[in-house]
């Protein structure tokens, strides 16, 4: 059980992936929220997972892949992303964008996410 915490991004250390792109993580036992960094042309191959996933754009663009559809989307929005539902994303400009996933990324934890790493599974 997750006692109760206060913490700062500033204090959350930025996790290095692969060139241009790195991310923050804070999480709970069913929530977890990630702020991801993205240069302008970094590839988040397609892939899905089991939790539901909030995109928000707090500076820069994303260019979506999902269902054959290719979906914009730019500072102040947010896309959400149903469970187990393939995505791909493009950063059209430099990126930070906040995730909120629920149930919590399991894979990131562990370090299983090699498709964010620039590795084969």
């Amino acid at each position: 059980m997750v006692e109760l915490k206060k913490l700062a991004w500033n204090d959350v250390k930025l996790e290095e992936l692969s060139e241009g792109l790195s991310r923050k993580l804070i999480y709970g036992d069913k929530v977890m929220a990630a702020e991801v960094r993205l240069k302008k042309g970094v590839v988040v191959p397609e892939h899905h997972h089991e939790s539901e996933q909030l995109t928000w754009i707090v500076k820069g663009e994303l260019l979506f892949e999902i269902d054959g559809k290719k979906i914009s989307v730019k500072e102040g929005e947010v896309l959400v992303i149903p469970s187990n539902k393939p995505h791909k994303a493009t950063a059209v400009k430099d990126t930070i964008d906040m995730d909120l996933f629920s149930p919590i990324r399991v894979d990131w934890l562990t370090g299983n996410d090699q498709y964010l790493r620039g590795k084969k599974s």
